[in-house]
């Protein structure tokens, strides 16, 4: 059967709606009682709100996550699923809750219009399994949370898929508390990737130059792209908000309030059509996110303005400045042993690994 052309609902709205007006009755009719909780997390551009249109033809549509206690999984997971392929209705506000299943040349599920059972996507887990395969660390009921080298292997992209979305119930409480122990980095560990960061940027500020000086102003262009993305991932850290992999990195950066003000510099740096303007437009976003920092209060301020690199003719932040103010907050020895290189978003870009670690990590077993 062929679905029809509803009108467009936010993903998370149409899994609230899924839950509340599907879902749910189900579960109150036939497991009162049942202690669980309802949530959309995990994967999908919904869950980070960057949901369109386009997004409708794979894998998005009614969806849910049920999470229950390890025993009741045990017991009633393969029967509900069961039960709601058999009861659930076979649309939500004109959206199919039946998802035909992908091919070889095309794995994604679609939504479709069905008169058997429903081949639905609420997926039904414990907390701490669900966690183990998202990220791989423990942190559920009972865990003290990801340790520090937990925490630099975690990509940002996971990190948002977990603690983003909505959870509609939680009548455990595991889930909630789970997220609550992902929702932000410790203090310390914070300072030490935003150090980090302003050493990826001081590290190619001066190439842009050296680039154009030899001729090279594809390289120089390049490099000042490299320098925008780093710009605006550090804006991110600063702002208390995971950095999600490059398909949604620009739509977050533009959520936060420095945004407005960064993108005329940002912009103009990716399209100058020579090194002055490049090199000046750069600067500008320098000075601008420095003074960002220095309002924070999170180290002793650090002048912001652009200077000199050296003795060449280069304008520059000299962003390690900014690196070693925050290194001298931090009283934590295992982080003051470590060297500026970060977490795994700030040395390894990969979409996959971003994306799919868990899975990679577990095939190199």
């Amino acid at each position: 059967m062929t679905a029809p052309d509803p009108e467009f609902l936010p993903g998370l709205e149409l899994s609230r709606i899924f839950y509340t007006e599907a879902v749910r009755p189900i579960l109150d009719r036939e497991h009162p009682g049942l202690a669980y909780a309802a949530a959309r997390v995990g994967t999908g551009s919904e869950v980070l709100g960057f949901d369109s249109p386009r997004s409708a033809d794979h894998e998005w549509g009614p969806r849910l996550d049920l999470f229950l206690p390890t025993d009741a999984v045990a017991a009633h997971g393969a029967g509900l699923r069961r039960l709601l392929s058999e009861q659930l209705p076979k649309q939500v506000r004109g959206w199919p809750t039946h998802f035909r299943p992908g091919t070889p040349e095309d794995p994604v599920g679609v939504m479709e219009l069905t008169d058997g059972p429903v081949d639905h996507r609420v997926s039904v887990s414990d907390v701490d399994d669900w966690l183990g395969s998202q990220l791989g660390v423990g942190v559920g009921t009972g865990a003290l949370g990801p340790t520090t080298a937990d925490w630099l292997a975690l990509p940002q992209q996971k990190l948002a898929e977990v603690t983003g979305g909505a959870v509609f119930h939680d009548g455990p409480g595991a889930l909630t508390a789970a997220r609550r122990k992902l929702a932000w980095y410790p203090d310390e560990l914070w300072r030490y990737l935003l150090a980090c960061q302003w050493q990826r940027v001081s590290q190619e500020e001066a190439f842009v130059g050296r680039c154009a000086e030899v001729g090279d102003e594809l390289g120089s262009a390049v490099v000042a792209g490299r320098l925008v993305r780093d710009l605006m991932r550090l804006c991110l850290l600063l702002g208390r908000r995971y950095a999600p992999y490059g398909k949604w990195l620009g739509s977050a950066f533009q959520q936060l309030p420095v945004a407005k003000a960064l993108l005329p510099s940002l912009q103009g740096a990716v399209t100058a059509p020579d090194y002055p303007s490049r090199e000046r437009h750069l600067c500008d976003a320098y000075e601008t996110v420095a003074a960002l920092q220095n309002r924070t209060g999170l180290a002793e301020p650090v002048d912001p303005t652009r200077r000199a690199y050296h003795s060449r003719p280069f304008q520059v932040l000299h962003a390690e400045r900014f690196a070693q103010a925050l290194v001298r907050t931090i009283t934590d020895p295992e982080l003051r042993a470590l060297p500026l290189t970060g977490s795994v978003d700030q040395w390894a870009d990969s979409t996959d690994f971003l994306v799919r670690h868990r899975e990679i990590e577990v095939r190199r077993r």
